[in-house]
């Protein structure tokens, strides 16, 4: 069985491994936490992650633009319209946290 091709496929393993390095990061949180580390020096950490999956998360909404959306509004019809508000809906979940 093949899988279909995303718009991240060709770039998977640099996201992973940015995922790994987060979730790195995550880990050494709870080790800061368990160790009753600082509490400005956990939030730092804590925003330092954020901003790592905000990243992740940007660069797989550039790729599902470029990538999904773009290739349904060019077939058009109603897939057009239901990847195009799947895509809004993803950009105000995004907005919102």
């Amino acid at each position: 069985m093949t899988h279909p091709q995303h718009g991240y496929t060709p770039r998977k393993d640099d996201l992973r491994r940015r995922l790994r390095r987060i979730e790195g990061q995550v880990k050494g949180i709870d080790k800061m936490v368990a160790d009753d580390k600082y509490c400005i020096d956990i939030l730092t950490q804590v925003s330092a992650v954020t901003k790592a999956l905000q990243a992740v998360a940007l660069g797989l909404l550039d790729d599902h633009l470029e990538h999904c959306v773009l290739d349904a509004a060019m077939a058009g019809g109603p897939e057009a319209e239901a990847k195009l508000h799947e895509a809004s809906q993803a950009i105000a979940r995004l907005v919102r946290s």
